[in-house]
């Protein structure tokens, strides 16, 4: 009994780790995102992970980032197991797969792929995007409990930290800024301002609203990528019941959709 409780608490710490892994592209975890296919832990401990992404094409620095960043929770794991981690269905998939349990670089894995791709600069551009997303969520909710401009944008760390959220994106992504915030700017002391651009800036009140309308612009183009990627991946996978209806965009780019007809006279 106690060695099933044992091995029930490891999984649920492989997947409490796992569940801190992003798609980098969408800002949301791959565990969410169904890109986990399995994650087990075997009876001596190991752990065994099989991942697979929506499409058999999907770019291979972003199937690299992410398992890099699953390979890097693993190592966190408080047991320390051996593990394997697999990528299926994918074009690039044995050398990912290889070059990953070899430890390599991005770069070693695709040497002639990787002359013109900077992963470090694409890091930064997903960590740009996600702190926008994630600011743009508080920043609606703060609204929505009706302070003022003046008020949001006067806030501190300590004033952010007591803010409460009824349960929603607000809420959701208020420790996410916040991690974000901290990790753009380490060296911020708690009296600054929590609502600053990506380069460090004040926002004025008056321009809140400008810049809002640039979050939005962020969100709903990760909101887009991410419901496309949901649709492709359940599509390719069987996981998508089709019912009869209107033809969702999934269905247009899959070309599912009949030439319309026209009506009987």
């Amino acid at each position: 009994m106690a060695t099933a409780s044992v091995s029930g608490d490891c999984q649920k710490e492989l997947w409490r780790r796992l569940a801190e892994v992003n798609d980098p592209e969408l800002d949301e975890p791959v565990t969410e995102m169904g890109f986990i296919e399995r994650a087990q832990v075997t009876g001596d401990g190991s752990v065994e992970i099989d991942f697979r992404l929506p499409t058999y094409w999907c770019s291979p620095n972003f199937a690299f980032l992410m398992l890099d960043g699953v390979r890097k929770a693993l190592d966190q794991l408080s047991w320390k197991p051996a593990y394997r981690v697999k990528l299926h269905d994918h074009m690039f998939a044995d050398e990912v797969n290889r070059g990953m349990e070899e430890g390599k670089s991005f770069g070693d894995i695709f040497a002639l792929l990787a002359e013109d791709q900077d992963l470090g600069g694409l890091r930064a551009t997903f960590a740009m995007k996600a702190f926008k997303r994630r600011q743009e969520a508080v920043l609606r909710g703060l609204k929505a409990h009706g302070l003022t401009d003046r008020e949001i944008l006067g806030m501190d760390l300590p004033a952010y930290d007591v803010a409460r959220f009824e349960p929603g994106e607000a809420a959701k992504q208020k420790p996410r800024y916040r991690a974000a915030l901290l990790e753009r700017f380490p060296d911020r002391r708690a009296d600054h301002p929590v609502f600053v651009t990506w380069g460090g800036q004040r926002i004025p009140p008056g321009a809140l609203s400008a810049h809002l309308a640039e979050l939005r612009g962020v969100r709903i183009n990760m909101e887009f990528n991410g419901a496309l990627c949901r649709g492709l991946k359940q599509t390719r996978y069987k996981e998508l019941d089709v019912i009869d209806g209107e033809p969702t965009l999934v269905d247009f780019i899959l070309d599912r959709v009949p030439p319309g007809t026209a009506p009987a006279a």
